[in-house]
């Protein structure tokens, strides 16, 4: 099922399966999102829950047990129900299942609202325990911004709110992050090229804890700019193909496992643990500028 939200001169889509945003158009119908065209990535805005990234040979320990769970969670495969729906927002909600139960053992849920602005839009996350244990998760956008037709991704550049000097975490071919692996990628201008073979190198690029709150993908000649304002994640990472012509913008609370971890869930970096009962809310907003 898909909702169609409107504010302003701007229209979008968000579906239940996923729960996420699927389309952002502006007045003159000009898309922001990625089509989702399998010849580059079938995704399009998946929610990443209840982990972010690969899991060391795809499992995780939880009380002792266990798990399996497939890169960035199962939220993005599921069917999500609509809870609340007005002119401009909609609510959908997951909550445990048999499947969810077989390989992440808690009672949740986690409700996503997706709501129009006048100049973009804000999706939010409210991850609740409903169980009688304390319960991990980690929980993650991956929203692809779509280059505009006639303009080249390597034709842009991102631009951070403060000058930052800082390295990218570096992943092992099986997506693990490497404990003791770095690569300069700030320079202290707050600018950063987009260059296709770094990310044929690096597959992702992936920072931790910068000063900045916003960063912006630019494009250097016509001015078009695509702002996302991500302050409330300790982690925002950036992904393509190579050729393609889009850019992943994600902002993390937590990430894939570190080829030299436990293995324990609660253990994983900037893993949030909820007691039974409580909530944790965060979000993050995306501005065209």
């Amino acid at each position: 099922m898909t909702f169609e939200l409107k504010k302003g001169g701007l229209r979008a889509v968000a579906r239940t399966r996923g729960g996420e945003l699927i389309s952002l158009q502006d007045a003159a119908g000009r898309e922001y999102i990625w089509e989702g065209d399998p010849a580059f990535w079938a995704g399009q805005n998946p929610i990443l829950f209840p982990v972010v990234g690969t899991l060391k040979d795809g499992r995780v320990d939880i009380g002792g047990r266990s798990c399996e769970m497939g890169r960035h969670g199962f939220a993005r495969k599921m069917e999500f129900r609509s809870v609340e729906k007005g002119e401009d927002f909609v609510t959908l909600e997951l909550r445990e299942s048999g499947e969810t139960l077989a390989c992440y053992p808690y009672p949740f849920s986690l409700r996503v609202t997706h709501r129009l602005l006048e100049d973009g839009f804000s999706t939010s996350f409210a991850v609740r325990n409903t169980g009688t244990d304390p319960m991990p998760f980690c929980v993650g956008g991956h929203t692809a911004i779509r280059v505009p037709e006639g303009d080249r991704l390597e034709d842009c550049e991102l631009l951070f709110d403060e000058e930052e000097r800082a390295d990218s975490l570096l992943l092992t071919p099986e997506g693990l992050i490497r404990h003791n692996g770095r690569r300069p990628m700030l320079d202290g201008t707050g600018r950063m090229a987009l260059d296709y073979g770094v990310f044929a190198e690096l597959d992702t690029i992936i920072f931790s804890m910068l000063r900045s709150g916003r960063v912006s993908l630019l494009h250097r000649g016509s001015g078009w700019a695509v702002e996302l304002d991500f302050h409330e994640f300790p982690m925002v990472a950036f992904w393509t193909k190579p050729g393609a012509p889009y850019l992943c913008m994600e902002p993390w609370q937590g990430c894939a496992a570190y080829d030299d971890e436990s293995g324990r869930f609660e253990d994983k970096p900037f893993c949030i643990v909820l007691k039974p009962g409580e909530e944790k809310s965060l979000g993050y907003t995306f501005r065209l500028t």
